[in-house]
């Protein structure tokens, strides 16, 4: 019986970010055959990410496997949503929201991780109260950048994150999806175990909560530079399921 064409892979990076946290994880991917996009996120808002995401699953040309990073988990969960290029999620440190769920209502609902608090120009639940506010800008505090987002990389890597930080808006974290996609799609979950800004607890949560194949991963919010090998191959994994070539990539439990 003929297999279904392989899938091409489209990344999508979070907050605070740009595509560059996907360069080892997308040579990885690159060397093995696989065609990835990594679009740059404009962080502005939940509907222009996910609509910018999806004109990337178009250009695909492709079945397509969608791997959302931190806040990009929230955006491929929405991107995914009535298309049928899309066969699998994949989520890495990502937010897989429910309907009417935002990014601040997981991280409120989970013991709060000091560092984030600490290390944000603004707080957001002050912004929220306010009407204005939706348009603000959040960044991570320079001094505090390493060590709540990138713990367990060298100081020059950090640096070079910290010099390309780029700031998302209050509105994009409180923003709210429809169904999820995760709902009637495979999901796979790295969790970062190590992480400061988004409760590893959550992850888990949000991991169960779509029946994800997990990876447990001992690794800071960073993890797609930290980790990328691992990060690669539950890709992978993903991508060979959504061929039926499973004898080779089996799930990590």
């Amino acid at each position: 019986m003929r297999r279904p064409a392989r899938p091409a892979v489209v990344l999508a990076h979070g907050a605070f970010a740009d595509a560059s946290v996907w360069t080892a994880v997308t040579g990885l991917l690159t060397a093995g055959g696989l065609a990835v996009h990594a679009p740059d996120l404009h962080l502005r808002g939940l509907a222009q990410d996910a609509a910018r995401l999806q004109d990337a699953v178009r250009r695909a040309g492709a079945p397509v496997v969608l791997v959302g990073h931190g806040y990009g988990g929230a955006v491929v969960t929405q991107a995914a949503t009535g298309t049928d290029e899309v066969v699998a999620l994949c989520y890495v440190a990502g937010f897989g929201l429910d309907a009417g769920e935002c990014v601040l209502d997981v991280t409120g609902r989970f013991p709060a991780m000091p560092l984030l608090g600490s290390s944000l120009t603004a707080d957001p639940a002050a912004l929220g109260r306010d009407p204005a506010g939706r348009e603000r800008e959040l960044l991570l505090r320079a001094e505090r950048f390493g060590p709540a987002y990138a713990a367990d990389l060298p100081d020059a890597v950090r640096a070079a994150l910290l010099a390309r930080q780029r700031p998302i808006t209050l509105g994009a974290l409180t923003d709210t999806p429809g169904e999820p996609a995760w709902a009637g799609l495979p999901a796979w979950y790295a969790i970062a175990g190590a992480d400061r800004l988004l409760n590893p607890t959550a992850q888990r949560f949000m991991a169960q909560r779509m029946a994800a194949t997990e990876h447990v991963l001992d690794a800071s919010h960073a993890v797609p530079l930290s980790r990328p090998a691992a990060v690669a191959a539950m890709i992978r994994e993903a991508t060979a399921r959504a061929t039926g070539d499973e004898d080779t990539h089996r799930p990590h439990r």
